[in-house]
C-alpha cells in the first residue's frame, strides 16, 4: 500500500512539474480558444442582426419601387449599401435601382455606377454576372466597345456562358467584326439550352450575319 502511495505521489509530483512548465501555455491556449469561440458566436449574432436590419431597409426599396420614382428607389438602395454593404440585400437593392434608372429614370450614369458597385462588392457570383451583363449592354449602347468587351470577357458563373457569348457577339457585330461576331453567336447558341426561347433570338442574329 505504501508503495502504491509512493507511486501516486510521484505521479502527482510529475503532474505538478508539468503544470509548472506548461500550465501558462495551456491556459493561454484555452483562453484564446474561448475568445475565438465567443468572437465567432458574437459575429454570428452580429451577422444575423445585420441581415435582419438590412431586410427591413430592403423593404423600403421595394416600397419605393412600387412608386415608380427612380430617385427614391436609388436613394433607398444607397442607404442599404451604405449601412449593410456586406449583406446580399445591398447588391439586390442596387440591381433593382439600376434597372429602374435604365428604364424609368433614364439616368444611365447612376445605373452604371450602381452596376459597378455590384461587380465590386457582391458576394454572389450570379449577382456579379447579372450586373456585368447589364453593364456590358449599357456600355455597348454608349459605343464604349472596349469597356463593354471587358465585361463580356470577365469571369462569370458557368450558367451564364451563353448570355456572355451573346453579349460579346453584339459588341463585335456593332464594331463590324462579322466573322468574330458569328463565332461568338455560335458559341452562345451552343451554350444555350435547346428549350430556352432565347436560343431563337441568337439564331436570328446568326442568320442575319449569313448563318453558321
Amino acid at each position: 500500500m505504501a508503495a502504491l502511495d509512493l507511486q501516486e505521489q510521484e505521479q502527482v509530483d510529475a503532474l505538478k512539474h508539468w503544470w509548472k512548465d506548461n500550465g501558462k501555455k495551456l491556459t493561454a491556449a484555452l483562453t484564446v480558444a474561448l475568445l475565438v469561440f465567443a468572437g465567432f458566436k458574437g459575429w454570428q449574432y452580429y451577422q444575423n442582426k445585420q441581415s435582419a436590419d438590412a431586410s427591413r431597409l430592403y423593404g423600403e426599396v421595394l416600397k419605393q419601387l412600387a412608386s415608380g420614382d427612380a430617385k427614391r428607389v436609388s436613394d433607398a438602395a444607397a442607404a442599404v449599401a451604405e449601412k449593410y454593404g456586406s449583406t446580399a440585400y445591398a447588391s439586390r437593392a442596387q440591381l433593382l435601382a439600376a434597372q429602374v434608372n435604365e428604364t424609368v429614370g433614364s439616368d444611365l450614369a447612376r445605373a452604371q455606377s450602381q452596376l459597378e458597385w455590384i461587380v465590386a462588392h457582391a458576394g454572389e457570383e450570379s449577382l456579379q454576372s447579372v450586373a456585368r451583363l447589364h453593364l456590358g449592354a449599357l456600355l455597348l449602347d454608349q459605343k464604349n466597345y472596349a469597356a463593354a468587351l471587358e465585361q463580356a470577357n470577365a469571369k462569370h458563373a458557368a450558367s451564364f456562358d451563353g448570355l456572355f457569348a451573346d453579349l460579346k457577339g453584339d459588341i463585335l457585330n456593332a464594331q463590324g467584326k462579322t466573322a468574330e461576331a458569328k463565332a461568338a453567336y455560335k458559341l452562345a447558341f451552343d451554350k444555350t439550352d435547346a428549350n430556352n426561347m432565347y436560343r431563337n433570338l441568337i439564331q436570328i442574329k446568326l442568320d442575319a450575319l449569313g448563318g453558321a
